[in-house]
């Protein structure tokens, strides 16, 4: 962890901060607005969830990470462009989604580039696991998204066999099939690194159907 990372995490927390325990969140209270509320999954250094951010103020978005080095990234990206409408908790994800995340009440949730545990031994490891999707889909709206990107292929293939087990999930590209980029995902360092290596990059969007 950098100076910079610990610095945010002591200074910025209390701005941008949510606790791991506690309540399920009352979106409205935490943003003081009613509006569309997106929520990252494992961030990372928080390049992608700032770009969304800054790209439509008049949404709400949220980020999960575990790793506090990335968290201290995305306050100090918060503080520069001066962002009001973002909340981070640090904590693992499912438990997060359990205790703090509404059913029913998010317009969109993102997993772009988690980690592919590529070994088969590791595949159980994946965070895409039918328990913890059907976590997922109990959070949005219905007509919410799911939208994951990852540049392992086996991996992408892996997310479309899991959710091909829930039945409120509709891909929206078709059966088996993978989506067009969206223009609102950024392509971030973790994707033009996947590139570098001659990965394809894959998009899976999901619909919540009911």
């Amino acid at each position: 962890m950098t100076r910079a990372q610990r610095r945010a995490l002591h200074e910025l927390w209390p701005r941008y901060g949510i606790d791991a325990q506690g309540g399920l969140l009352q979106f409205e209270q935490l943003f003081g607005r009613r509006t569309p509320v997106y929520l990252e999954i494992g961030f990372g250094n928080g390049e992608a969830l700032c770009e969304l951010a800054s790209a439509h103020p008049q949404s709400d978005y949220l980020g999960i990470e575990v790793y506090r080095p990335g968290v201290g990234s995305l306050l100090l990206k918060l503080e520069q462009r001066a962002l009001t409408n973002v909340r981070v908790i640090c904590a693992d994800a499912a438990a997060a989604l359990s205790h703090r995340i509404p059913c029913d009440s998010l317009d969109a949730i993102y997993l772009f580039f988690p980690d592919p545990w590529p070994k088969k031994r590791h595949h159980k490891r994946r965070l895409v696991q039918l328990d913890f999707l059907e976590q997922v889909t109990a959070r949005l709206k219905p007509g919410g998204y799911f939208h994951v990107a990852t540049d392992w292929e086996d991996y992408a293939a892996h997310v479309l066999a899991v959710a091909a087990r829930v039945p409120a999930l509709s891909n929206i590209a078709g059966r088996r099939r993978y989506a067009s980029r969206p223009d609102y995902r950024c392509r971030t360092r973790f994707e033009r690194r996947g590139q570098e290596l001659g990965h394809s990059i894959r998009d899976l969007v999901f619909e919540r159907r009911h």
